[in-house]
Order: structure tokens, then sequence, then C-alpha cells
């Protein structure tokens, strides 16, 4: 038959022979063989038979190629004047199927269990795990180094300790030794050798010029 229309998932779909179709979540592994029953329409060009709601006897068998989620979907609710905005995201998981067969009076499918499929998805499932325990792994190894690390550091010997402190006090003895600078003494001995300063004299007021009255 060249083409049929099947029924999964709440959805219709039209498919032919090698077609790469995205359905609904199946319930199985990469690579296995799944079978659909609900058949509404089977067509070979002009020839065209139309179920009740099935054809009966029909059949369409499939490999799944990979289970996988889908792109965000956005959805955004608002109501104007109402302070209500709302903005989520979604990802719907779909199955990608290849058709394989399509099956008429009962017959039953002769596919058989893709290989190929099986063993990508089983490398693919490897690289995550082997992804998801290196973090674990690395913290497991850092404790265990640390103590090491402490133990390899020799102690200080305890006589060492009054030498460095028998140090001390002499540089404090030594500085207390120095003679203050003289630059303090030198200020004051020249601020005393200043003579003090001269007082100017206070500028004579001036009398005040005699009326012409009093002449």
């Amino acid at each position: 038959m060249n083409f049929a229309v099947i029924k999964t998932g709440g959805k219709q779909y039209k498919v032919a022979a090698n077609d790469l179709v995205k359905i609904e979540k199946l319930d199985a592994q990469p690579g296995d063989v799944v079978t659909f029953d609900q058949v509404l329409m089977v067509g070979n060009g002009d020839d065209v038979t139309v179920g009740a709601p099935l054809v009966a006897g029909a059949s369409v068998a499939v490999h799944l190629v990979v289970n996988k989620k889908q792109r965000t979907v956005i959805i955004q609710k608002k109501h104007r004047r109402q302070h209500f905005d709302r903005r989520n995201g979604h990802r719907q998981v779909l199955a990608t199927v290849r058709i394989g067969e399509i099956l008429l009076g009962g017959a039953k499918p002769t596919l058989k269990a893709d290989e190929k499929l099986q063993a990508k998805a089983a490398a693919l499932m490897n690289a995550t795990a082997v992804v998801a325990e290196a973090p674990k792994a690395r913290k497991a190894v850092a404790p265990k180094a640390a103590p090491e690390a402490k133990a390899a550091k020799p102690k200080a010997p305890k006589a060492e300790k009054p030498a460095a402190e028998a140090k001390a006090p002499k540089a404090k003895a030594e500085k207390a030794e120095k003679p203050a600078k003289p630059a303090a003494e030198k200020a004051t001995k020249a601020k005393a050798e200043k003579p003090a300063a001269e007082k100017k004299p206070a500028a004579k007021k001036k009398a005040a010029p005699k009326s012409a009255d009093k002449e």
C-alpha cells in the first residue's frame, strides 16, 4: 500500500513507507518494533479503503528511533487592566518513528529490531552516565588527599620558639637605646634664639578738625 492513516495519542497521521514521523511518546526503547492496529484508511493510488471506523486486519509496523523533548513552547496569559500576567514554558516529549510496513488482512510484521539504533542509544546512555559520575569521583578523591598532605608537613621543633622570642626583646632594647632625633631640640633652640618681635607703634589717631563755630 502507498499510504495509511493511523491513530495514536489522540491524533491522526498520514504515513508511507520509510517516512520519519513525530508522534506522542511511546513506551519502548530505541530500535524496537512497534505496531499500530488503529488504521483508519489505506490507499494504493486511486484504490482507497476507508474504515468504519477502522480497516479490518490492517496494521502499520514502525521502528522507534528516539524519545526526545522538543523545543520549549511559551504559554503566556494576560488579562488587561486586571494585574494578571502569567508566563510559563512547556517541553513536550515526542517519539520519532520510521515507518516500516503497511499490512492488510491480519498479516504479521516481518520487521526486526534495528541493532544500529540500539547501539547508538546504548552509547548515548553510557556517555551520560560517565558525565554524571565524574563530579562524584572528584569529590571522593579530594578529602583523602588532604590528610596525606597534612601528615607530610614536618612540625617545627619547639626549641626554636624561645630563640625567636629572645631575639624580639633584643631588638626592642636596641630601639630604646637609640637617642631621639635632634630635630625637635633644634626646633626649640631656634625658637628661643629668635628675638621677640618688635611691637609696631600704634598709629596715631588724627585729631578731629575744629569746627568753625568754636573759632
